[in-house]
């Protein structure tokens, strides 16, 4: 026979532990008669031949068949109060782990009819809490055997369980609600979230206590990457990477984020993108760079900024900020800027 243990106890504050199983590995032999401690923010769970036998709460518990009646039924007629007999206790922590973390790591799709693509790109990140409801249940469907369960074990579980059902939600509001509007709705969409989210987490012994959105934002896709997750036609593509190029010039000569940052949500280039869908649908529609390109019949010799943006096809904005930023030689007369067919063909070959 092992050791006899007469007192069983867990005193660990278990900061990010959820259980804690005693003994961590075999069995342990206790007597009839032994005494269980149970800290005020734990639940012991007692196990024996991988079945659960009861629940304990907070306080000072002895290993009585009074306190636990199946016991007989499974060790058989007691001689005496002291037989020994091997089981295990797993203890549960019931605190609320707070402060957890959670993102998109792909942008969530959704509709934004009328603007851009009609189609939208959100990201978002926040923060969820949740704690043990039901410690036997979380115990049998999760724990097993395990020595040890920590929230590290599970978080990527939740994670995905709560990204599904904000994924669901974003496309059912997305019917009523434009994406502008979607950005400013966070706490709605946090309650929506906590609601469709407590079945999942009830099944597997847990409650969701809090999910906050702390920020809901237009995906910084650019247009390559737009394009490898299929939502792009080379037409469409061509204009974006033309209006890239601008934006990025303007904004960061040596180098950074693409013009698309923002576009997730039809914002930026929407007009831009209209008129690329429109001229892929014509008979013998160019992209943009050939429109651009064109031959010098097609070029006025001298432009406007707004003129310009039209052979370009992004908008007038991004060719005031590409003249700023020196890349596109204009000239200025007095608030106004004109552009030679000779500069804007100077700018599209990179002079």
């Amino acid at each position: 026979m092992g050791r006899v243990f007469d007192v069983v106890e867990y005193p660990s504050e278990m900061p990010d532990e959820i259980v804690h199983r005693f003994p961590e590995t075999g069995v342990a032999d206790l007597r009839i008669g032994s005494q269980v401690i149970v800290r005020e923010s734990q639940r012991a769970v007692f196990f024996r031949s991988g079945k659960a036998l009861d629940v304990f709460g907070p306080g000072m518990h002895t290993i009585v068949t009074a306190n636990i009646p199946k016991l007989v039924d499974l060790i058989g007629k007691l001689f005496n109060e002291r037989t020994p007999f091997t089981a295990e206790i797993y203890f549960v922590s019931m605190k609320e782990f707070a402060d957890r973390k959670w993102g998109t790591p792909q942008p969530i799709i959704v509709r934004n009819p009328g603007m851009g693509l009609g189609v939208a790109l959100l990201q978002g990140f926040g923060t969820y809490s949740f704690q043990v409801a039901d410690p036997q249940q979380f115990v049998t469907q999760l724990v097993g055997a395990q020595g040890i369960y920590r929230t590290a074990d599970i978080e990527n579980r939740l994670r995905n369980m709560l990204l599904s059902k904000l994924q669901d939600l974003l496309g059912e509001t997305a019917q009523k609600h434009s994406v502008v509007e979607l950005i400013g709705l966070t706490e709605e969409l946090g309650a929506g979230v906590r609601a469709k989210a407590q079945d999942d987490f009830a099944a597997i012994g847990l409650t969701l206590k809090s999910f906050y959105i702390a920020n809901l934002k237009p995906s910084e896709k650019s247009a390559e990457e737009l394009r490898a997750m299929g939502m792009l036609d080379m037409n469409v593509y061509t204009q974006l990477q033309a209006a890239d190029a601008l934006r990025e010039a303007a904004q960061n000569p040596s180098g950074g984020a693409g013009l698309t940052a923002g576009i997730g949500a039809g914002m930026g280039l929407g007009q831009v993108i209209g008129q690329s869908l429109q001229g892929a649908t014509g008979a013998g529609a160019k992209s943009g760079a050939e429109a651009a390109a064109g031959t010098g019949a097609a070029l006025p010799d001298v432009m406007t900024p707004s003129e310009a943006a039209q052979f370009l096809k992004v908008s007038e904005e991004d060719v005031i900020a590409a003249i700023n930023a020196g890349e596109l030689k204009a000239r200025k007369i007095g608030a106004a800027y004109r552009i030679s067919k000779e500069a804007l063909q100077d700018f599209l070959k990179g002079q």
